[in-house]
């Protein structure tokens, strides 16, 4: 019996001329679906039986691995839909998912994914309770009229009162099991969410930009805030975004520190210089005023931002952390109110999504249009933005499903756009936007309606991919941790590829740039996509496999050789491959791979 190293010597040695060549035939990649103008209605997702705990589930491509109800002290046992004990968005630090809430917090232990558990149960009601953490600390935000300074349930009767608390919540949380709030700091409009900003250049403090979206408070409670028209008032609290700088060694003195008119007309300076709300013409959508921003994504390494700002997408330059600026803005007839914005990770591209009905309505029907409630995804390039495509959760819900676009992350698969993305009643969908003119499902996961006679806002709030997992924050239900299976469209060494990018900690709306270690399984996701893509013959791709499997299984020198000796045949095929780029990103891999074996 020949053993498996000479049988892979052999392969490589039949193969080689092929890979200098590209002389083999090519397989055909698989198709991807057409694109819909409706839902389908024949997808399984569309008929799935409901209930709170025991609703049909169905997924495609990943597995559910955990799911953990909802704490009691997070719940109402006598309404499911209850806003009041919502869950909200999610953060992560080393081991802990932290779980926002429009009741307060949880922090979870997922040092094991499959089997989260939870460390703290803070109440502190208020809005939606956005949180961000960046050390010892976690930001928390507060809207609601009933938020009160020391947290406590009983709220606020008084139309005016020094107990109100609207703005960012600072804790301290050295003690994991005993949060400690060091510091409040109220805004005009409240904090619907909030982005935590680190500058390289200053890493005594951070900066959070808050974006308040509700109506604005009384100048007798809080000095300084009007309500006032723009035409009339300069110092309106709308129109403008307030940002937060907080000393990290002495978090009590955090302060607002500016309050960028990023709207503004850059020829008149009037504040509201972007859409000023209504309908676009005939077969459009009423698109909200831009007078306020829903999320502002951050991405400190190219020093961008792209705030989704209810009636406009743009985009700011954050060099000046206090004092960011608008560079570009953009519209979409199909968009109602832009919500939130995800980066690509070379910085090409640029996706926001649409809160069309404000995330309570059932806005995937069968009837509804698919550039409607979906993500419109744009290029990048020279700090201007120009329209590719657009993306929707391919499959039609109910009418009893509240379901439009909602929070997502990316998935660090090497060389591709691939997100994850939350749907709320419509489940989770991860999708690839590589070809931003024609994204594509890759996976789901979806339960039956949560009350299947009546429509109750449930739902995934976000879906994050996190140190190989992806994380699902549900409303009504709780938190849900899943794993990506292989399929045609994600191959096992990409999802391996993907599980290696492991992050101290991830925030919401910022982004970190991906890096992606030298790996024999990195290299063999770029090899899986050159076959898939065809961007080689399918002898050379064979040839190249053959090697790293020869590579893996030495060591020291003779590992160098082999390892050499593939790069120096990928260089050459550089020039006359379908897809050179992808083989050129192969081919400094296998030279990273090298060099560790020296």
């Amino acid at each position: 019996m020949i053993s498996s190293k000479i049988a892979l010597r052999r392969l490589v040695a039949t193969a080689f001329v092929a890979l200098c060549t590209g002389a083999a035939a090519q397989a055909q990649a698989p198709a991807r679906p057409a694109a819909r103008v409706k839902p389908s209605t024949s997808d399984p997702r569309y008929t799935l039986k409901g209930g709170l705990t025991d609703a049909q589930e169905v997924a495609k491509n990943m597995t559910l691995v955990a799911h953990r109800p909802r704490p009691t002290t997070f719940a109402n046992p006598n309404d499911a839909g209850d806003y009041a004990f919502w869950n909200s968005d999610l953060a992560f630090d080393g081991k802990y998912a932290f779980q926002g809430s429009f009741n307060g917090f949880q922090i979870w232990d997922i040092s094991d994914p499959k089997n989260p558990t939870l460390r703290t149960s803070f109440p502190c009601p208020g809005g939606q309770g956005d949180l961000s953490v960046r050390g010892r600390l976690m930001f928390m935000s507060v809207e609601e009229n009933k938020g009160r300074l020391d947290c406590g349930g009983q709220g606020v009767s008084q139309a005016v009162s020094a107990e109100r608390f609207r703005g960012v919540r600072i804790f301290d949380i050295s003690d994991i099991d005993h949060p400690r709030q060091v510091a409040a700091v109220q805004t005009c409009r409240g904090s619907h969410t909030h982005t935590l900003l680190a500058d390289p250049r200053d890493s005594a403090n951070v900066y959070i930009y808050v974006s308040g979206t509700a109506d604005v408070r009384s100048s007798a409670e809080l000095a300084g805030c009007s309500d006032g028209s723009p035409s009339s008032d300069t110092a309106t609290a709308r129109f403008r975004i307030d940002v937060i700088r907080v000393p990290l060694a002495a978090p009590q003195d955090a302060r607002i520190v500016s309050r960028p008119r990023i709207f503004a007309d850059p020829r008149t300076n009037a504040v509201s210089g972007l859409w000023k709300g209504g309908s676009h013409g005939a077969g459009t959508q009423q698109t909200a005023e831009t007078d306020q921003c829903h999320d502002i994504t951050v991405y400190p390494e190219i020093g961008l931002a792209a705030g989704a700002c209810s009636g406009n997408g743009v985009l700011l330059d954050i060099s000046d952390p206090a004092n960011p600026k608008r560079v570009d803005e953009v519209i979409d007839p199909n968009f109602a109110y832009w919500h939130s914005a995800t980066f690509n990770n070379d910085g090409t591209k640029l996706l926001f999504s649409d809160e069309w009905g404000g995330g309570t309505s059932a806005r995937c029907r069968a009837t509804d249009r698919m550039t409607w409630g979906a993500d419109a995804i744009f290029s990048l390039r020279n700090r201007k933005l120009t329209a590719q495509g657009h993306y929707k959760l391919p499959a039609a819900q109910s009418e009893v499903e509240n379901c439009v676009a909602h929070n997502g992350t990316l998935i660090p698969v090497p060389g591709r756009d691939i997100m994850v993305q939350a749907w709320y009643q419509g489940g989770l969908s991860v999708f690839d936007f590589t070809d931003p003119k024609r994204p594509f499902e890759i996976a789901y996961f979806d339960r039956g309606a949560i009350n299947p006679t009546e429509l109750k806002v449930a739902g995934f709030w976000s879906g994050y991919w996190y140190n190989g997992h992806i994380y699902g924050t549900e409303m009504g239900r709780g938190l849900d941790v899943f794993q990506l299976t292989p399929s045609e469209h994600l191959t096992q060494n990409e999802i391996d590829a993907a599980n290696d990018v492991q992050v101290a900690g991830n925030n919401p709306q910022t982004q970190q740039k991906i890096v992606w270690l030298p790996s024999f399984s990195l290299a063999r996701a770029y090899a899986d996509q050159l076959d898939r893509g065809k961007g080689l013959v399918i002898a050379q791709v064979t040839s190249i496999k053959a090697s790293l499997g020869i590579a893996e299984q030495q060591t020291g020198a003779a590992r160098r050789t082999t390892l050499q000796a593939l790069a120096s045949r990928l260089d050459r095929a550089v020039a006359s491959a379908r897809d050179g780029a992808r083989v050129a990103k192969l081919s400094a891999t296998v030279k990273r791979l090298a060099i560790a074996a020296e």
